[in-house]
């Protein structure tokens, strides 16, 4: 598929070299179709990882996508340069008039902290409002799937007694919801976290549907008015080496953090981890795109009401 962006995105050069159909601006302004908008609202410090992570994990499809980045004006990021930020990120305020096909909220290394003490927490909820009405899907990831729980359900996180940190076997629910079509009946995903949304309080709302879970890393996929919302506790757009920068950032700051599981060879870190998530990953975000985004959308976003 192609995925439009900006023609000097740095991100872009690394994507087609990895045979990624990157389509610049100039040249999907010539074709005679609507791409599918998705904004993506990225709470991560180290944007440009994510943007990559995200970039590859939407381009499986046929379909089209203008991806939108934005920002939160509450917050000053320290790991990105401002000039990343100008050029290529929209703040929510200039944006908030705007429609999407869908709209993507990252994690955010926040998660011991209180919703409420976030810095950016207000905004947050306003964005998370303003989702109901301008957007058809909202894909909510990790720190961003338990903010939504919260908002959207009164569902809090919990502390957990140590770090939800590897990659972990989860099984599949509802085999005949679209959004896991194509999944084995048992798949590997990244966990890296130090709170949990309670399964439990999740499978007891009836407005819930839980998709996938685990018996080590619990909640993993969970949907919400028909896929108005979704919710991905994990990290399935991580690429092969992000546990293990995590690992050896937090060893080299005398951080006490267990290796993460299932992921190196012979549990050694100087082995190549192994990419055991990919297909699973391309599998969740090519269905959210096609079921839940391409299939549900109005061609035309603004004569259309949500």
């Amino acid at each position: 598929m192609p995925i439009r962006v900006q023609n000097d995105l740095p991100v872009k050069e690394i994507l087609e070299k990895e045979n990624i159909f990157v389509m610049d601006e100039h040249r999907a302004t010539h074709q005679d179709i609507r791409p599918i908008k998705i904004g993506l609202l990225n709470l991560m410090p180290l944007k440009e990882d994510t943007e990559l992570q995200i970039l590859r994990s939407l381009s499986n499809t046929p379909l089209q996508v203008d991806v939108t980045f934005v920002m939160v004006s509450s917050h000053t990021s320290k790991n990105t340069p401002t000039s990343h930020l100008n050029k290529f990120y929209y703040k929510f305020s200039e944006i908030k008039e705007r429609k999407f096909d869908g709209f993507i909220i990252t994690g955010a290394p926040v998660e011991q902290i209180l919703f409420e003490e976030v810095d950016y927490w207000e905004e947050l909820k306003e964005i998370m409002e303003w989702s109901k009405t301008h957007v058809t899907s909202t894909l909510h990831l990790c720190w961003g799937a338990q903010a939504g729980m919260y908002y959207h359900y009164g569902i809090n996180k919990e502390p957990l007694e140590e770090k939800v940190f590897g990659v972990f076997w989860h099984k599949v629910l509802n085999r005949k919801i679209p959004l896991v079509r194509g999944f084995d009946d048992v798949f590997l995903a990244p966990h890296s976290r130090h709170t949990e949304t309670p399964i439990e309080k999740v499978r007891a709302d009836e407005r819930l549907t839980i998709l996938a879970e685990s018996e080590e890393a619990g909640l993993f996929l969970a949907m919400a008015g028909g896929g108005r919302q979704i919710f991905v506790m994990g990290h399935p757009e991580y690429d092969r080496v992000t546990l293990d920068q995590e690992y050896k950032r937090d060893l080299s700051k005398g951080l006490k953090i267990r290796m993460p599981e299932n992921y190196y060879p012979e549990n050694d870190p100087e082995i190549r981890p192994l990419l055991t998530w990919r297909a699973t990953a391309n599998n969740l975000y090519t269905n959210w795109l096609n079921y839940y985004v391409y299939q549900v959308t109005p061609y035309d976003l603004y004569g259309t009401p949500f």
